[in-house]
């Protein structure tokens, strides 16, 4: 598979505009603001974590990166068991797992779900409850919580998956719209409520600069590429 590189170099104010005109595809409605805001604080990416070094953590002759950018079911963590299933032992493979766009509170613990209401704002549902999901169901789900036909109960869990070794990381810029986003919702002071949702983030979740970042560097370290959706 042709490796692709996603090195950023143009304009950090062009590439948020661009996201800024898609908005609209998002649904949310208020995203534009924050998005036009972060873009003129002259947004810069600073994590105790060197990411690039989080990088050298891949291992394995079998590497894959499943880029997640939204709410998709199971599958973003169902596809990533399926793959270590199917390859064998676990030690041969690398996987990493993209949390990116609409997928960021998926990075973050429940407390956090509570109270910004993720799944209204990011319309998730909670399986069992069938409403809006006021925690992370991915995290430390319960015996039995997620079956699939044919194959039966499945450990898909983001802390069972890195218990395999599969590596997570979230999109930096996601977090900071988005909070910013939660935070105009709320009116709530930016800056703050993101402090709290990078405080709030789950063990073992490395930030990365950008979601689209961690794409183009996962492939120049040898994982092959999987849309997650």
């Amino acid at each position: 598979m042709k490796k692709v590189n996603l090195n950023y170099t143009s304009p950090r104010r062009a590439f948020l505009g661009k996201i800024a005109a898609g908005a609209a595809a998002v649904g949310i409605a208020t995203l534009s603001t924050p998005i036009r805001a972060v873009s003129e604080s002259g947004f810069t990416f600073k994590n105790a974590d060197d990411p690039e070094a989080w990088l050298g953590k891949i291992k394995g002759k079998h590497r894959i990166v499943f880029d997640c950018t939204g709410p998709n079911g199971i599958m973003p963590f169902a596809w990533p068991k399926v793959f270590l299933m199917t390859n064998g032992d676990a030690k041969d493979c690398g996987v990493v797992v993209i949390l990116r766009h609409d997928a960021i509170p998926y990075a973050m613990g429940s407390g956090l779900w509570a109270k910004y209401k993720f799944g209204e704002l990011f319309k998730i549902d909670d399986p069992l409850t069938k409403e809006a999901a006021v925690r992370n169901t991915f995290w430390e789900p319960k015996p039995g919580d997620y079956s699939v036909p044919g194959i039966g109960n499945v450990d898909i869990g983001i802390n069972q998956l890195q218990q395999d070794g599969v590596m997570f990381c979230a999109c930096d810029v996601a977090l900071t719209v988005f909070s910013a986003v939660a935070a105009g919702k709320m009116n709530l002071d930016a800056s703050e409520v993101k402090k709290e949702w990078v405080a709030g983030l789950l063990p073992g979740i490395q930030v990365v600069p950008s979601g689209v970042w961690a794409v183009g560097r996962t492939q120049e370290h040898g994982c092959s590429y999987c849309f997650a959706g």
